[in-house]
């Protein structure tokens, strides 16, 4: 009879360790959620910046420096965007330049730079760390997009 009151007694004692490590989990799935949602989010970007460098420069342009963000960048609400951008230096004009780019897709932009702040960023102060000095800087840039559970969860969205 003792042997059965223990057993009865361990079943009962393991049954409810489980009930209560349940929301545990949940509750720490959820919080690692918002840890790896930043940190994917951040490839995603990144992901653009190397898209655009599979595009071969067109000639007389160098490619400077690089630069990616993933957060509410522009406009009013919830959401994460995207923005992959090059900053190059060319002969070339932004004309040129335009038809270059144009021919590897419509999402590819090219807009003169004149100084270290990108513009295309409205919500946030986004920099080139490049000093530029000359009139013949550009940026090459791009939007992207991803809508998966990452996105719901990285607070730089909202």
């Amino acid at each position: 009879m003792y042997c059965e009151e223990k057993v009865t007694e361990m079943k009962h004692s393991t049954f409810f360790k489980i009930i209560l490590c349940i929301p545990l989990v949940l509750v720490a799935g959820i919080f690692l959620l918002y840890i790896l949602s930043p940190i994917y989010n951040d490839h995603v970007a990144k992901n653009l910046v190397r898209e655009l460098q599979k595009i071969p420069l067109p000639e007389k342009t160098e490619l400077i420096e690089e630069k990616s963000m993933a957060a509410k960048l522009c406009g009013n609400g919830n959401g994460m965007e995207y923005f992959g951008a090059l900053l190059i230096k060319s002969d070339l004009t932004q004309e040129d330049l335009n038809t270059y780019y144009t021919r590897f897709g419509e999402k590819y932009h090219v807009k003169p730079q004149n100084d270290n702040e990108i513009k295309q960023i409205e919500t946030q102060a986004a920099n080139f760390n490049t000093s530029i000095d000359g009139d013949n800087y550009y940026i090459l840039y791009t939007w992207g997009n991803y809508h998966g559970i990452f996105s719901e969860f990285d607070l730089r969205g909202h």
